[in-house]
């Protein structure tokens, strides 16, 4: 019987992209265990690097930014690798509906060229995961620091991130694990987020779960969970469960999830009732009103074993996220301290700290200004009373020695500006007992 080909390509392009020395070492893993149905690609700044790895697609970024060498532990130099070879990037991704950017936070290429891929892909439309790794505390604090940054940065651009924190590998490894054993399994975690999602996706199942399915749980859905557990004996789809939800080396727990999708995969004998038992265990912790799609797959390889995939998210505001993201098309804007108050730092000349964000200069003085801003202004004293400035037009040649009883408290001043606008000439007039101490 003739097959039927339909004329449209049907199937999800999924790629890995694994950046730098980390990300590398993590796709060259996952293309040693045959995961199915995705493409691979190495970038690296490190030319010697690439030539070892088995992608299908290499590409050196940064030619002449690091002449090969790779990027020494600085983030800015692997930002600016992948600024110059944007336009390859944006070649190699052409025709991708998902991508995964895995790579290690803390060194050069992967802190600073990671960013700047999961940009570009979003601008393209393509549903960006992050799978990333922070590094050891042993490490030092420098590369404690540059990972936080990347962190950060990285966050902003794509639908999902999942961390794993290398410091959680001690957790599952006995004294005896030598240092090239625990990188290994931090790769080997790193291969089981990306092989979890990507086969809920490639591998047909009983119920199927698609693209669709996994672009509605993941996009712009900030941390992410994702977990893998196998079950045995009596209450094999109970445990299995169980496993895939407290996995010590993943950054979040599944309590407060709005997103949650989950595929179950067993043998001939799976059962209705594990199905529902592991289903409940899943979505127990989860938020009330939480979003579930499940998917179930017969394995007849798996025997008497059952193996959950869990994909929990919607654990982030990201709207606060979105908000960021507006202001960053402001070159002066900076994400790393969002949260601090605008006017702190630069109003007496002091230095800003590098991540600190800063707004333009013709927007620092307004003429109405948001009572939260007012606030965070110093204090000008007037006799035994402080009171916020509001701008020059309070700036009073006052008397110093006023009586306290005859100041005004802080907070009517603010609230006379907050509840009404003035004009200018109301800002201006001397109250009358200032006037009178005066002999106006």
């Amino acid at each position: 019987m003739p097959q039927v080909k339909p004329d449209i390509e049907t199937f999800a392009k999924i790629k890995v992209v694994g950046v730098g020395g980390s990300g590398n070492s993590a796709i060259q893993r996952m293309i040693d265990s045959k995961i199915r149905g995705v493409d691979f690609l190495a970038l690296n700044t490190d030319v010697q690097a690439l030539h070892h790895n088995s992608a299908q697609k290499k590409l050196h970024i940064g030619k002449t930014v690091t002449r090969g060498l790779g990027a020494g532990m600085n983030p800015e130099l692997g930002k600016r690798s992948a600024e110059e070879s944007q336009n390859e990037i944006r070649e190699i991704l052409k025709d991708t509906d998902m991508i995964f950017i895995t790579c290690g936070l803390g060194g050069g290429t992967g802190s600073g060229a990671a960013p700047v891929i999961a940009e570009i892909a979003r601008d393209m439309g393509i549903l960006t995961v992050a799978v990333v790794t922070k590094p050891f505390t042993f490490e030092g604090p420098q590369r404690k620091t540059i990972a936080e940054n990347a962190y950060e940065e990285l966050a902003r651009y794509v639908d999902t991130i999942i961390t794993i924190p290398n410091d959680r590998i001690l957790q599952i490894i006995d004294k005896k694990t030598s240092l090239l054993d625990a990188f290994k399994i931090v790769d080997d975690v790193l291969r089981q987020g990306v092989q979890g999602i990507s086969e809920l996706i490639t591998v047909p199942g009983l119920i199927n779960v698609d693209f669709a399915d996994v672009k509605t749980i993941m996009s712009d859905t900030g941390s992410a969970l994702m977990g893998i557990g196998i079950g045995t004996g009596e209450n094999r789809a109970v445990d299995a469960a169980k496993a895939a939800i407290s996995s010590p080396l993943l950054e979040v727990s599944i309590d407060g999830a709005q997103g949650i999708l989950f595929s179950i995969t067993g043998g001939t004998n799976l059962g209705m009732q594990e199905v529902a038992e592991a289903a409940k265990i899943i979505t127990s912790s989860a938020d009330d009103n939480v979003k579930v799609i499940f998917g179930a797959v017969i394995d007849e390889t798996m025997g008497e074993d059952v193996r959950i995939t869990v994909v929990a998210t919607g654990f982030d505001e990201r709207d606060k996220t979105k908000a960021i993201k507006a202001d960053s098309h402001n070159p002066g804007m900076e994400v790393f301290t969002a949260k601090r108050p605008i006017f702190k730092q630069n109003i007496f000349g002091k230095k800003s700290d590098s991540r600190e964000l800063s707004r333009p200069r013709d927007e620092e003085f307004l003429e109405e200004e948001p009572v939260s801003e007012i606030e965070e202004k110093p204090a000008v004293r007037v006799g035994g009373f402080s009171r916020r400035s509001v701008g020059s037009s309070l700036d009073l040649d006052i008397d110093m020695e006023t009586p306290a009883p005859q100041s005004r408290p802080s907070s009517n001043i603010i609230n006379q500006t907050s509840n009404k606008p003035k004009s200018p000439d109301e800002d201006l007039e001397i109250p009358a007992f200032i006037r009178k101490k005066m002999g106006m």
